[in-house]
């Protein structure tokens, strides 16, 4: 996966000539919803919105240095022929990209705090925005939670371990070889059926009911979008010192439809 790069000095130099002397007031992008206006071109250097029929709006030579400023400076692993590549992409004047706040395919992975076992421990909420008859909201639609990843383990099956197909016969008396032995327990998940995948959400919510899991604080956010075709792109908000600051990407990948879902399994897995 790569990393977008743009050095801290060619960043702070691009605002400066773009905002002029105010551009310590107005460089950080101190929302998402701005973060969106700026890289669609919707609104100007003060944070006012253009109007839609306005010529300002979305104008793609004007993204095209504006978008050069969300990358966040100080990462310095992708060449920078990449980022141009992205930026030409999206600011083509034939077939330019926005991104769509209700566009789908982007998603925020929320890191938490909650008390488990007698012990605050790092939870990690995957949330996407659900449409609704009137308006939308924000569900939870994915769950990572490393003592669940440890006790469910992968979703790999031992073709060794089953139950015989005359199991009927015996009224299914031998399923006590699964249950009797403690130390046999996280082997269970080799008599659900192949295509089984273990649901964390279920997991999560149901030691929630039983007060298991007790809810502390929010430690990180960040945003996952893959609304542009052949590209991953992650938001993160930076909180320093100097123009380069606020919600700007943190990351910056080609994809293919192909990995796509590796790359999803990738976020959701934690790294894990």
């Amino acid at each position: 996966m790569a990393l977008v790069f743009l050095s801290p000095f060619s960043v702070s130099a691009q605002i400066g000539n773009y905002l002029g002397d105010e551009s310590d007031l107005y460089a950080a992008t101190k929302q998402m919803n701005q973060f969106f206006r700026r890289f669609n071109h919707e609104e100007d250097k003060l944070g006012n919105k253009f109007d839609p029929s306005s010529k300002e709006f979305r104008n793609n030579a004007d993204r095209k240095e504006y978008i050069n400023i969300l990358f966040d400076g100080q990462n310095k692993a992708v060449p920078q022929n990449v980022k141009d590549d992205f930026v030409n992409q999206v600011t083509n004047s034939a077939n330019p990209t926005f991104l769509e706040f209700h566009g789908g395919d982007w998603f925020a992975e929320v890191t938490t705090r909650f008390v488990y076992e007698g012990r605050e421990q790092d939870l990690t909420l995957f949330m996407k925005l659900q449409e609704e008859k009137v308006g939308s909201k924000w569900v939870i639609s994915n769950v990572y939670f490393e003592p669940f990843a440890k006790i469910m383990g992968k979703d790999i099956q031992d073709p060794t371990k089953f139950l015989h197909p005359l199991s009927h016969e015996l009224d299914f008396m031998n399923l006590r070889k699964i249950f009797d032995e403690p130390q046999k327990l996280k082997e269970v998940k080799n008599y659900v059926e192949a295509n089984h995948k273990t649901d964390y959400v279920s997991l999560f919510l149901y030691e929630v009911a039983r007060n298991a899991l007790q809810f502390k604080t929010v430690t990180n956010v960040k945003f996952h979008f893959f609304q542009i075709d052949n590209w991953y792109l992650e938001v993160s908000r930076f909180n320093r010192g100097g123009y380069n600051n606020g919600w700007l990407i943190s990351n910056l990948a080609r994809i293919t439809p192909q990995n796509k879902d590796v790359l999803l399994n990738y976020i959701y897995s934690n790294g894990n």
